[in-house]
């Protein structure tokens, strides 16, 4: 068998982002979703992402075919039940997409909106579960990689609980690379992706939830293909089946990537080789003159957004196309009120590559 190719560049995006070759490698069997030694790695996957969100009992993982958004609009539609309202908590364009989701499936909801460099207004939330009584969920992202703010997730789920609701926590871009532990957060979903801090690739995603939760929900669902509770039966009653054809060759290289994730140390030390690549990453492009858009207490250990450079020749794609002609895939901007790009700092990412990256900006900046 000929050796994987290395790749022409790496991927310092929020995902889909650079795995390693033992992650991809496994990708060439074939596999088929009837017989019991798949099953059995998809239910080795579900626990295992249930011991990494919570030692407490009581939870499941649910896992979903599509990207993190089929997730987020699987939960949505059957945690949600025909006379509940939705208050999403948004700072970026992944907080409105969950209000964009409840519009288009009709779900009553109301958006408390901080604009893209504030966190959440907390006594904006309070006043709003005390003045309406309607509210049955909240849902918030943590790490919004608009602009890679991680929000205070654990003060929400504080005020949330306060006031009796249930709380959905966007945990896509977070989840297996900052410690969490949803039951102290109190979230009672939590939803992420394959291709995110796990370090698989794109194919499916999951949701994890309380089990008592996820059991009223039955019947709740606006679509036979996103119907979360029916997904969750399945898999339960048939040991890890799906209800539809499954990602196997996806699922498998998550199974390697979760295993990749506990020889590393675990979601700690993953956590402080991202924080160290942030850092790095900061402190290097600030030294070359670029300015983070978000003050240091705000920026996640994810994905940093930096401001366009206040240069009149200065253009983004001329830019782009340099650092991938160096081995580097950067990321445009998502932020509506200011002009930025993206960089990431997670995958099979780590401080060397830092380092290279800053001296491929340096070389890359043509306007200087």
């Amino acid at each position: 068998m000929e050796p994987l190719p290395d790749n022409p560049y790496l991927l310092l995006t929020p995902g889909p982002l650079s795995t390693t070759k033992s992650v991809k490698q496994v990708m060439l069997r074939d596999w088929c979703t009837w017989d019991d030694d798949y099953k059995q790695i998809v239910e080795t996957i579900r626990a295992t992402l249930v011991q990494l969100a919570t030692p407490t009992p009581g939870y499941t993982a649910v896992l979903m075919q599509g990207s993190g958004t089929f997730c987020v609009e699987a939960c949505l539609t059957t945690a949600i039940p025909d006379k509940g309202r939705l208050l999403v908590l948004a700072n970026g364009a992944y907080g409105r997409r969950i209000a964009r989701i409840a519009e288009c499936q009709r779900i009553d909801h109301q958006v408390l909106d901080s604009g893209d460099t504030a966190p959440p207004d907390l006594d904006a939330l309070s006043k709003a579960l005390a003045k309406d009584p309607a509210i049955t969920h909240v849902a918030v992202v943590h790490c919004e990689t608009t602009t890679g703010m991680l929000n205070p997730v654990a003060d929400i789920g504080n005020i949330v609980k306060r006031f009796h609701r249930t709380f959905i926590l966007d945990a896509m871009s977070s989840f297996g690379g900052i410690p969490m532990d949803m039951a102290q957060i109190q979230a009672d979903y939590l939803i992420s992706s394959a291709n995110k801090c796990i370090q698989g690739v794109p194919g499916f995603g999951f949701v994890i939830a309380g089990k008592r939760e996820l059991a009223r929900t039955k019947g709740n669902a606006r679509a036979l293909s996103l119907d979360l509770f029916d997904q969750w039966e399945t898999m339960e009653k048939d040991r890890g089946k799906w209800r539809f054809t499954s990602p196997t060759h996806v699922v498998r290289a998550f199974a390697r990537a979760l295993e990749e994730l506990a020889e590393e140390g675990g979601v700690a030390k993953r956590w402080n080789r991202y924080r160290e690549n942030g850092g790095l990453l900061v402190s290097g492009m600030t030294r070359l003159g670029f300015v983070p858009l978000l003050d240091g207490p705000y920026r996640s250990p994810i994905i940093t957004a930096f401001l366009r450079p206040d240069h009149p020749d200065y253009r983004f794609k001329e830019f782009y196309g340099r650092l991938k002609e160096k081995g580097f895939v950067i990321y445009p901007g998502k932020v509506t009120e200011k002009d930025t790009f993206r960089i990431g700092h997670i995958g099979d990412i780590h401080p060397a590559d830092i380092r290279q990256l800053l001296a491929a900006v340096q070389s890359a900046m043509y306007w200087a």
